[in-house]
């Protein structure tokens, strides 16, 4: 099945929160033959396609056939979150007589693209089970129906009519009810969800946009979707996994929560995650630790994360001699203080796999004096020793509720990625 637009909007649909990412990658996976694998479980000495899936990441591969030699590693990393507005601990509120479900942004969400928009609720709540081994299981909860929004203050109301700065603190509560008794909002999701309300021991519950992805202007020639950074590269290393050939490398898909708010977590591109799943794999083809270690020092990474197009209407925002077009390819990301990680080597691994592909490549750099975001690049090859390269899809409006980006640069780029992971 090839990357489309069609497709990458049906994967963002079904993905409203990091646990639904990676539970939408597992479904394809078992479809194409791959076996999950507990972390906790011996995992099979025996040649195939696996994953593990580890709260909102998830890492598959193709492993090595047993007593295979140090065929090095060709690694796809990702993110499955994005900006979003997430619930507190303690989410009810009263205000003027309007029930309110507290909220605070997670990551770099651009709020003012927040307000007005029809939300629904979901994530993941964690509940009293005497039947799991450890008393408590973890249950996907999906609520499309809208319950709740973040209301914009009336133009008449503000100080200028211009302009309006919104405090995430007192600005970003939603409303879902007027009048009557207190709410119980976790009660309300917890019965939405099937359980018990006094069972939920935990949760982790986030807001998306209802309104679905579509594929848009003329052409139609543009993809607009909530959540592009970065389940579009989710999607194109998905599809290039699924591509991939048997040959020198072996290939690996890997997707990380936290990239928004640093990736120091249990699970983020930080974390031990990685870098275990790939030892581990060497382990039960036979390996051993010199083995693990040489694969290392042969593989390269592709820290895929969206990339700014240029803007139309700021285009003084933008780095002159860098201009990024939609529909016109992959784009490789250089920044020399290393926000990036690509160098010369890796650079020239990805030009090769875009030739290859017969995909153009573009390359950017961030105007030097404007602050550049990063990616698990840098974090990624710090913790494995694996050289990486930076590397995107071009997109307008990043870290809004809804984001845009070109439609044929979805085929493109997963083309390129597939070239990546089983180059000629």
């Amino acid at each position: 099945m090839a990357a489309t637009a069609t497709g990458l909007c049906e994967f963002i649909d079904a993905s409203p929160s990091p646990f639904h990412a990676c539970a939408t990658v597992a479904e394809r996976l078992r479809a194409a033959g791959f076996t999950d694998i507990e972390e906790t479980d011996r995992w099979p000495q025996t040649p195939g396609r696996y994953f593990t899936v580890r709260a909102g990441s998830l890492v598959a591969w193709r492993g090595p056939e047993p007593g295979a030699g140090a065929e090095p590693f060709r690694i796809i990393g990702a993110h499955t979150d994005s900006p979003n507005l997430r619930v507190k601990q303690h989410p009810d509120r009263e205000v003027a007589g309007w029930q309110l479900v507290a909220l605070a942004p997670y990551g770099g969400a651009w709020l003012n693209s927040w307000l007005d928009r029809d939300l629904g609720v979901s994530g993941r709540l964690s509940v009293r089970d005497g039947a799991a081994g450890s008393g408590i299981s973890h249950h996907l909860v999906r609520i499309d129906e809208p319950i709740l929004r973040v209301p914009q203050l009336a133009i008449h109301l503000s100080e200028d009519r211009k302009s309006l700065t919104l405090d995430p603190q007192r600005h970003l509560n939603a409303v879902w009810a007027a009048g009557g008794a207190p709410q119980d909002f976790l009660g309300f999701v917890a019965e939405r969800a099937g359980v018990a309300p006094r069972d939920v021991l935990g949760f982790d519950l986030m807001t998306h946009d209802l309104a679905p992805s579509a594929v848009t202007g003329l052409g139609p020639e543009f993809v607009s979707a909530p959540r592009l950074d970065n389940q579009a590269s989710c999607y194109a290393g998905l599809e290039a996994l699924l591509a991939a050939r048997p040959g020198r490398h072996l290939p690996v898909l890997a997707l990380f929560d936290h990239e928004e708010v640093g990736s120091t977590s249990d699970h983020g591109a930080q974390s031990d995650l990685l870098r275990g799943v790939l030892e581990r794999i060497t382990l039960a083809a036979g390996g051993d630790r010199e083995d693990f270690l040489r694969r290392l020092a042969g593989s390269t990474l592709a820290s895929a994360d969206m990339a700014h197009a240029t803007h139309p209407n700021y285009p003084d925002r933008h780095e002159p001699g860098h201009q990024i077009a939609v529909n016109a390819g992959p784009v490789l990301k250089v920044h020399p203080n290393l926000r990036y990680a690509t160098d010369g080597r890796t650079a020239a691994t990805f030009a090769l796999a875009c030739d290859q592909a017969g995909v153009p490549l573009q390359r950017y750099e961030h105007r030097a004096d404007l602050p550049c975001g990063s990616t698990i690049g840098p974090m990624s090859a710090a913790r494995t020793g694996i050289p990486t390269v930076d590397v995107g899809a071009p997109q307008l409006a990043m870290h809004s509720a809804r984001e845009l980006m070109g439609a044929r640069d979805v085929a493109s780029y997963a083309a390129a990625l597939t070239a990546f992971l089983t180059p000629d």
